[in-house]
């Protein structure tokens, strides 16, 4: 039985706060959800977590079942920021709400169609699938930063991740748009990359921000 959208929003908030953050349980009054919410007698019911003093903690079974939480999530806005190009807050509620339809073996066909990408819009990573295991097996990495290629590689540009508006319109004056071609011609002292006729350089941390499909 699929575990209800507030469970979800649990196991994803105890995953950050004990994988992401380095701590150990996750307090419900920072959740916004009351320790007495039906959503965490889901939970402990399920054998996913357990109370403990009022606070939170991951069982073996409920750290996996956390990890794939977070990993619909990121790839929900992935698909949001990439595919339907709804960014900021439009792009995160959106996410937010497909994330609770990517059953298991949608989230497979999403994060195929998006070539295993390995963090979400704000730079976090996203937990690894068996389809990305077996992408990498067979030599495709997905979607990379162009910091990643060594010279003379080329690939399709995914998407640039960046806030910074005056970073996304040189990029894009560039012709640094999904769906280019990209070529990295040199990396040091500069990365230098040809878009169609033209070459242009730029440094390492703007390069870091191009992403880019193998």
């Amino acid at each position: 039985m699929k575990l209800s959208e507030k469970a979800e929003e649990i196991l994803e908030a105890l995953w950050i706060a004990v994988e992401e953050e380095g701590g150990r349980f996750l307090d419900p009054e920072k959740m916004g959800f009351p320790a007495d919410d039906p959503a965490y007698r889901e939970l402990t019911d399920r054998a996913l977590v357990e109370l403990r003093q009022g606070m939170v903690y991951f069982r073996p079974e409920g750290r996996e079942e956390g990890k794939m939480t977070i990993r619909r999530h990121r790839l929900a806005e992935r698909l949001m920021m990439d595919v339907l190009n709804l960014r900021g807050d439009e792009g995160d509620d959106k996410a937010c709400q497909f994330e609770h339809l990517l059953n298991e073996g949608v989230d497979v066909k999403i994060c195929t169609m998006l070539n295993h990408p390995t963090t979400c819009p704000h730079g976090k990573p996203i937990p690894p699938g068996e389809c990305c295991a077996d992408a990498r097996a067979q030599g495709d990495l997905g979607v990379v930063a162009l910091t990643e290629f060594k010279s003379g590689q080329e690939g399709e540009i995914a998407y640039i991740q960046t806030e910074d508006s005056k970073k996304m319109q040189k990029l894009m004056a560039m012709g640094v748009l999904p769906g280019n071609r990209i070529v990295l011609v040199q990396s040091f002292p500069s990365y230098i990359f040809r878009v169609g006729f033209s070459e242009f350089a730029i440094d390492g941390n703007l390069a870091k921000e191009i992403f880019v499909r193998k």
